[in-house]
């Protein structure tokens, strides 16, 4: 497991000759990811009812060929002429050929129609895992990123707890502090050796799930460009985001489908009390070699052409039981659409929310950062002219790291939560992976 982490970590803090942005990730995304790939070879899958459908309008042509050997021992009550008793054996052979033709079952027609809307169902589907692969890619991303800002941040300040480690040995020393300050000093360094323990391991973790997704081990990641602006959603209505994804959300679509086709199955389930209407052809051959009967061959050739009627009268209560089946299913499917609607609204609302309050918090933080590195300017100040220590510079780059570890937190959840609007409405495309991709840049730094 140690090696594991390690291979990990190098491989993440290498040099950027190498460097994974987050187009690149995507893309293996896209030929690796088993989820994606699932949902592709389903939509293929999807396809083939078309086929079928269609198949069930069309002829239907059979080819039958049998093959006998016949031993037929004859024993009369009495003698007849010409006619003896015994036992004969023979030889018999046939072939024929079957065509039918619907001319009229409705059922078929419905389960075509079904058919139709079954791929355009599979076809939102494969675009909703399509997006979802977006979004899982960019928050794998964006999680291994903030994992080595808070590794960052915990280095810093074991940096800061171990000087004043250094610092509170030596006052014991010379007997200026008690040995409860070096035991609170050393508790506290090895509280953050610990986290600092964690915090590798939760990169390890972050790299793995990353890897699941791509199928390999990441190269260095690019990280944020410092100072970027983000905008606010376009426009900025909340209730307009609503409408549209009434419209354009891929669950919203996919409830409708399942509405449609359990209105179609109650159609389906009527039609199979109507009558069936076919035109059928066969044509037969048959040959029988020494007949006993008649001591000699029997070659028969047959044709007919003809229609075929069927009327179901009864069949134990089925036929209306499926209908009624069928109506109850349609009402689910109703309801399940109007959840569909209400999810996909709530949804919205929600990811509109947050991405707004992401950026008040992103600006917040900012000012934050700003204030901090002049902390850490007045304290280097003060360590020149005597009244600060390291310690005290230490403990302001340690606040500085762990604002800009916070600013960066809320520079990727506005950004992941960005994505998710745009995905929650059924709008991401590749397009906002790459202008994402354009705020990153290439890490330069080590961890």
């Amino acid at each position: 497991m140690r090696l594991k982490l390690i291979a990990c970590l190098s491989l993440l803090t290498a040099g950027p000759a190498g460097a994974d942005d987050l187009m690149s990730v995507y893309q293996s995304g896209l030929a690796q990811d088993a989820a994606y790939g699932a949902a592709r070879a389903s939509y293929q899958a999807a396809k083939e009812k078309i086929v079928q459908g269609r198949a069930l309008l069309l002829p239907n042509l059979n080819m039958t060929a049998n093959g006998n050997y016949n031993v037929v021992d004859t024993q009369y009550d009495k003698t007849l002429p010409n006619i003896p008793s015994g036992t004969i054996d023979y030889g018999s052979y046939g072939a024929g050929l079957n065509v039918t033709q619907p001319i009229y079952r409705p059922q078929n027609n419905v389960v075509f129609q079904q058919a139709k809307i079954q791929v355009s169902q599979a076809e939102t589907q494969l675009s909703q895992a399509g997006q979802d692969l977006m979004l899982r890619v960019a928050q794998a991303y964006f999680d291994v990123l903030l994992a080595q800002y808070e590794l960052r941040t915990v280095e810093a300040q074991k940096g800061a707890t171990a000087e004043q480690l250094a610092q509170a040995k030596r006052n014991f020393e010379v007997g200026t502090a008690t040995i409860t300050d070096t035991y609170d000093a050393q508790a506290r360094f090895d509280l953050i050796v610990a986290r600092e323990i964690a915090t590798r391991n939760d990169i390890a973790v972050r790299v793995s799930a990353l890897q699941k997704i791509i199928g390999r081990l990441p190269s260095p990641l690019n990280r944020l460009t410092p100072g970027l602006t983000l905008n606010p959603p376009e426009p900025n209505d909340m209730e307009k985001w609503v409408d549209a994804a009434y419209g354009n959300s891929q669950q919203v679509k996919i409830a409708q489908d399942n509405l449609q086709l359990a209105v179609k199955e109650v159609d389906r389930a009527r039609y199979g009390q109507f009558p069936t209407l076919d035109a059928v052809a066969s044509a037969n051959y048959n040959y029988q070699g020494d007949n006993p009967t008649f001591n000699t061959g029997i070659t028969t050739t047959q044709g007919v052409v003809g229609v075929q009627f069927a009327l179901p009268l009864y069949a134990g209560g089925s036929l209306t039981s499926r209908v009624r089946e069928a109506v109850s299913n349609r009402t689910k499917a109703e309801q399940d659409y109007e959840n569909a609607r209400r999810t996909v609204a709530q949804a919205v609302r929600e990811a509109f929310i947050a991405v707004n309050s992401g950026l008040s918090e992103v600006k917040a933080l900012e000012q934050a950062v700003a204030s901090n590195k002049l902390s850490v300017e007045a304290s280097k100040l003060g360590q020149e002219v005597g009244v600060r220590t390291q310690v005290d510079v230490l403990n302001a780059q340690s606040l500085l790291y762990e604002a800009q570890r916070n600013l960066a937190r809320a520079y990727y959840v506005t950004i992941v939560g960005q994505l998710r609007l745009k995905q929650t409405v059924g709008r991401l495309t590749e397009r906002d992976l790459e202008n994402v991709n354009r705020l990153l840049t290439v890490n330069n730094e080590t961890q």
